[in-house]
């Protein structure tokens, strides 16, 4: 009997097999060892009177940056210590006069970042503020950007 169509000449066939055959990890080979990994740690949970501080504290006009540093502990976890407690969140946002300054600033060439830091603010908040004012704003390498869609 003879065998016709695309299983006739099996040879390359098997010739391709062996070479992917080659390349499977042998038997004899060891398992990959294991990468040892910390165990997750749990959260740093702060004492009462810990707790009393850092509500003080916020209430003093520390900040949440200011007090996740001080106490050792995330911001968002110093957030919540404080929502627990009933404890009103402060907005910290720009005042007009601020905004003033910060496009002031950003004129000169200083950076959104820059800017941010200078007032104690986040470098988004200062975007906000600039595009809220109609401000264009330059790309990473001090360059205008060019909006989507606009002429080039």
């Amino acid at each position: 009997m003879e065998v016709r169509g695309p299983y006739s000449n099996i040879k390359d066939q098997i010739r391709a097999l062996e070479e992917l055959r080659e390349k499977l990890p042998s038997i004899d080979t060891p398992e990959p060892t294991l990468i040892k990994r910390d165990r997750p740690r749990r959260a740093r949970q702060l004492r009462a009177d810990q707790v009393e501080q850092l509500i003080t504290d916020y209430q003093a006009g520390a900040t949440v940056y200011e007090l996740s540093d001080r106490f050792g502990i995330e911001r968002r976890t110093v957030s919540t210590i404080l929502h627990r407690h009933g404890v009103p969140m402060r907005r910290r946002g720009l005042t007009p006069q601020q905004v003033d300054h910060a496009i002031h600033l950003y004129n000169l060439g200083w950076s959104l970042a820059r800017v941010g830091d200078h007032l104690g603010v986040n470098h988004t908040t200062v975007l906000n503020k600039l595009r809220e004012r109609g401000i264009p704003t330059r790309d990473t390498h001090g360059r205008p950007r060019i909006e989507a869609g606009g002429a080039r």
